[in-house]
């Protein structure tokens, strides 16, 4: 069950019409671009890679010309290249096929996901013709501070469990810990990044250098910059963290209607700040983390959170996929999601799975459901995915509650429990009292 969050009053708070008008207003004119960098080939040189594959890939340099692979620049990375992504509307489909044209014929070639690379998401509002209200970022801010170890462990991309993550440096949480809306307003916040000595301005876990501000404090320009996710080289993942971000947004409209969500209770901070101090470190050999205090109770404490996360979001995917005309309510990014919120790339790589097979898998959850699977079925999984029964001291009361709750009997529940365990796996987590997925 998700913890019921604390809110900072504020006097600047949305009534229900303008949330409605900002939620539409920014669901339609909503950017987002991505910054993919990787490591070339084994025993690839960049003078003799780049130019052909410049050649391909057909940069526009123009930010209003999409062109044939969305492709603004291939430019020349400290860690190797990096191509950069033309922000435009998410819509699933398009974004996987054009991430799987720009990163297929690569993969073939044998391009890398190394400690050193990076995978930077730039959200952007174009053609605004008013300011955004400055609680909305406010609750951006905050939302991404609540939930930051979650979204680190659910981002993570290494290859071993001793470095799940990149090194700190790239993506610094020390600055964000410390600075809140709830005592600051957000043009302090941002002036306060600008003049760290602590962490430059640009390397910030949601780097704010390209926001601007009205004189009274409303946002000019809405562009922020969410670096915290390591390289990753699948589409489908690519594609899936770029609704997480816009629905953040999103929820961050909604939250606006009464005030600043607050990133938690005194102990409850401390141990948010521990887990991203235990994930994103400069501790590790070659640009990584020292990830070896990520136990497999850890594991399950990121996991719960990153449930906790999604079922917050939850609503605003299920707009997402109502726009898209079919009349469904499962949106494939959102199953993307769930499954990365269990076993993210990381522990994927980490387990020996090459970037083909990664793909797959979570191309394959993105299809929702095999065919065949009924309204119950479906049902079901919801309710597991969402952890919507919690808090049952025995699987035995959990499963008589289930079968309650979809109108089964329980020999029926049992079939179609035997059907998940098959598909994804299935555990009985004694600290949450509910059954979860283990894939």
């Amino acid at each position: 069950m998700m913890k019921e969050p604390i809110i900072f009053r504020r006097d600047d708070c949305l009534t229900h019409e303008q949330a409605l008008y900002w939620k539409d207003l920014l669901y339609r004119t909503v950017k987002i671009g991505t910054e993919i960098e990787f490591a070339l080939p084994k025993g690839a040189k960049k003078d003799e890679f780049l130019p052909p594959l410049r050649e391909r890939l057909q940069p526009t340099k123009d930010l209003n010309n999409l062109g044939r692979y969305g492709v603004l620049d291939v430019v020349s990375e400290h860690c190797g290249v990096e191509i950069q992504v033309i922000g435009r509307q998410p819509y699933y489909s398009a974004l996987v096929e054009q991430y799987r044209a720009i990163l297929d014929p690569l993969l073939e070639q044998g391009i890398r996901a190394r400690a050193t690379c990076g995978l930077h998401y730039h959200l952007l509002t174009v053609g605004l013709s008013e300011p955004v209200p400055e609680i909305i970022l406010a609750n951006v801010w905050n939302l991404t501070r609540r939930y930051a170890p979650y979204l680190k462990f659910l981002t993570s991309a290494g290859d071993r469990m001793e470095a799940l993550c990149r090194r700190r440096n790239y993506n610094s949480h020390l600055e964000m810990v410390r600075l809140t809306p709830g005592v600051m307003s957000m043009e302090d916040i941002q002036r306060r990044l600008k003049e760290s000595k602590v962490v430059p301005e640009h390397q910030n876990f949601l780097n704010l250098e390209h926001v601007t501000f009205t004189e009274d404090g409303a946002v000019r320009e809405f562009h922020l910059e969410f670096r915290f996710p390591d390289a990753d080289l699948s589409p489908t993942s690519i594609t899936a963290k770029t609704f997480l971000f816009l629905a953040m947004v999103l929820k961050a409209v909604e939250l606006s209607q009464y005030g600043v969500i607050h990133a938690g209770k005194v102990q409850e901070w401390r141990r948010k700040v521990e887990l991203l101090d235990i994930l994103s470190n400069n501790d590790g050999n070659l640009a990584t983390s020292d990830t070896s205090g990520v136990t497999s109770e850890v594991i399950e404490e990121l996991r719960a959170g990153c449930r906790e996360l999604l079922e917050l979001l939850k609503p605003i995917f299920v707009r997402f996929a109502r726009a898209t005309g079919g009349g469904e309510e499962d949106h494939p990014a959102f199953e993307v999601l769930s499954s990365l919120a269990e076993t993210p790339v990381s522990l994927l790589r980490a387990s020996g799975r090459d970037w083909k097979e990664i793909e797959r898998i979570l191309s394959e959850r993105a299809s929702i459901s095999p065919e065949g699977w009924d309204r119950s079925d479906r049902r079901l999984i919801r309710l597991i995915e969402l952890a919507e029964l919690t808090g049952y001291p025995s699987s035995g009361a959990w499963k008589w509650e289930a079968a309650r709750e979809l109108f089964l009997t329980p020999q029926e529940l049992d079939r179609r429990l035997r059907q998940l365990e098959r598909w994804r796996g299935l555990k009985w987590d004694e600290e949450l009292g509910t059954m979860v997925f283990l894939g």
